[in-house]
């Protein structure tokens, strides 16, 4: 779950210039605790929060700048909402991770690479040795078109303070943004890509220098917005199953945002909402009956079920310890295709029509390509986007 809050979230925008009041932060309701158990209650494995956004403003008690929670009158000036958090995290078993915006329209430095290097390790120093363990340092390549980071600065912070941590595109990423924030990836998803895209607002590229292996994280928002407004509405409970069909689904991660009101929590309807998904889900994909797997030779592989398995649903798993190698997939159930599709990855779960059946086949391309499971799933009806919303495009360098 992605937590988009700050001064933002208290005059309605999604960017601000760095100019709004630091007093106009006050949620003075603020539960840490509810904003984990929301997420939770929707299946989510860790939490990003915005401790810094593109405004300057932090939500911890930095010593870099009065640009902070320190200047509020929230808990009278001695609160730290990533203190709270990180607690809360650790109270429920959920991860923690933290966003610091590179982009800052705040800090005056920001003019001077140099001075602003020393100013974004502090900032980010402070996040990776104050918190405990994160599981993901989240950059946000908005507004940094064309500027120059000391990144070997950077990631020598994390990899010193924060060696397990994902780092989110940007410096030396170990994933990598999908590339829009519908929340949406696309068939074939490739883990090993030459370049990252960096933001929705340009064409620019973060080139790698060779291939990795940046496995994509899809962000989207449950409200049009990453910060509360309060004239939206959270989206349908199709919906978010369309998008979780079309991301999770397709070997992706997804990161959902809900953005906390200013009373500091999250309203009930976006919290009914988001429980409602994870419920769904787990009726739909939480039970899922595996079957026996044997090579039957190259690319060629058997499942098998006890007895009959109706299913409207295929789920695939790869093993991934040579990488991804699973390059096109075929599923056939007494020698008919039912279904075809690009990768598989860690999981990808493929529609077929409604199916009884105690054994089918996949076939598989590509060199050492091996699955790990095939279970069945009967779901229901594929849930559907709404209309304008169009398939993203796989960049040449996926493929």
């Amino acid at each position: 779950m992605f937590v988009h809050v700050g001064l933002n979230t208290f005059h309605g925008v999604e960017w601000s210039d760095g100019t709004l009041p630091a007093e106009s932060f006050d949620p003075q309701h603020l539960d840490a605790d509810q904003w984990v158990r929301t997420a939770a209650s929707f299946g989510a494995r860790y939490l990003v929060l915005t401790a810094k956004h593109h405004d300057g403003f932090c939500l911890w008690p930095t010593a870099t700048t009065d640009y902070s929670v320190r200047s509020s009158p929230w808990r009278d000036g001695a609160g730290d909402v990533v203190a709270e958090v990180a607690d809360a995290c650790r109270r429920h078993g959920i991860g923690l991770g933290l966003y610091l915006s590179p982009w800052d329209r705040n800090a005056p430095c920001y003019a001077d690479p140099a001075a602003y290097s020393d100013f974004y390790a502090r900032q980010l120093t402070e996040l990776c040795t104050g918190y405990g363990p994160l599981v993901e340092v989240w950059f946000d390549g908005a507004g940094s078109e064309g500027y120059e980071y000391d990144w070997d600065r950077i990631m020598g912070v994390v990899e010193r303070h924060q060696p397990g941590a994902m780092v989110f595109n940007m410096g030396r990423p170990t994933i990598r943004w999908v590339g829009n924030e519908d929340g949406l990836a696309q068939d074939p998803v490739r883990y090993a890509v030459g370049s990252t895209a960096l933001s929705q607002y340009s064409d620019a590229s973060g080139r790698l220098g060779q291939r990795r292996y940046l496995p994509p994280e899809c962000d989207v928002s449950l409200r049009r917005g990453w910060f509360w407004s309060g004239d939206d509405e959270p989206k349908t409970l199709e919906h978010l199953l369309a998008i979780h069909e079309r991301s999770v689904g397709l070997g992706a991660g997804l990161l959902l945002n809900v953005p906390p009101a200013p009373d500091g929590l999250v309203s009930p309807e976006d919290a009914h909402r988001v429980a409602a998904f994870g419920a769904e889900v787990a009726r739909r994909y939480g039970q899922p009956v595996a079957a026996r797997v044997e090579p039957q030779g190259t690319g060629v592989w058997l499942a098998e079920w006890d007895g009959p398995a109706t299913f409207d649903v295929v789920e695939l798993r790869e093993d991934l310890t040579d990488g991804q190698r699973v390059e096109g997939f075929r599923i056939l159930v007494d020698g008919a295709e039912v279904a075809r599709g690009g990768s598989v990855g860690v999981r990808r779960l493929v529609r077929v029509p409604e199916t009884t059946a105690r054994r089918l086949t996949v076939e598989v391309d590509g060199h050492g390509a091996r699955l790990l499971l095939v279970a069945a799933h009967r779901a229901g009806p594929e849930p559907q986007l709404p209309q304008g919303y169009a398939a993203p495009t796989t960049r040449p360098d996926e493929l």
